[in-house]
């Protein structure tokens, strides 16, 4: 990956975050939310942006996704503006659950695995 390409991942990442949370009025933007990365491709036509949701409530998560998912048109508004770049890629939303994945695994392990009493 390009130097050029990395620091353009880490401004969409950070003014991504910025107008999700601070510009973007959805009322299913009920839980927290950050952004992991953001993945370009080299031509800049499409970028990847990993979402983790921090809910205990699926149905409360998966809205909260479905609300950045549809403001994903305003952000390329708002990046272009900001941004001076002749292309703001189409941001494809991916939740990222490897933190509900690993939270799950631990408990499967605390279940099986014999209590130390030290």
């Amino acid at each position: 990956m390009s130097n050029r390409t990395e620091k353009l991942n880490s401004e969409f990442k950070r003014y991504i975050y910025e107008l999700l949370s601070k510009k973007v009025k959805d009322p299913r933007i009920t839980e927290m939310f950050t952004i992991l990365s953001v993945d370009c491709d080299k031509e800049l036509s499409t970028a990847k942006v990993y979402v983790s949701i921090y809910s205990t409530d699926a149905e409360r998560a998966a809205k909260t996704f479905s609300a950045i998912c549809d403001s994903e048109p305003y952000i390329r508004q708002q990046i272009s503006k900001i941004m001076h770049i002749r292309t703001v890629p189409e941001f494809r939303f991916i939740l990222d659950e490897s933190l509900s994945y690993s939270q799950k695994i631990n408990e499967i392990l605390d279940e099986i695995l014999p209590k130390d009493n030290n």
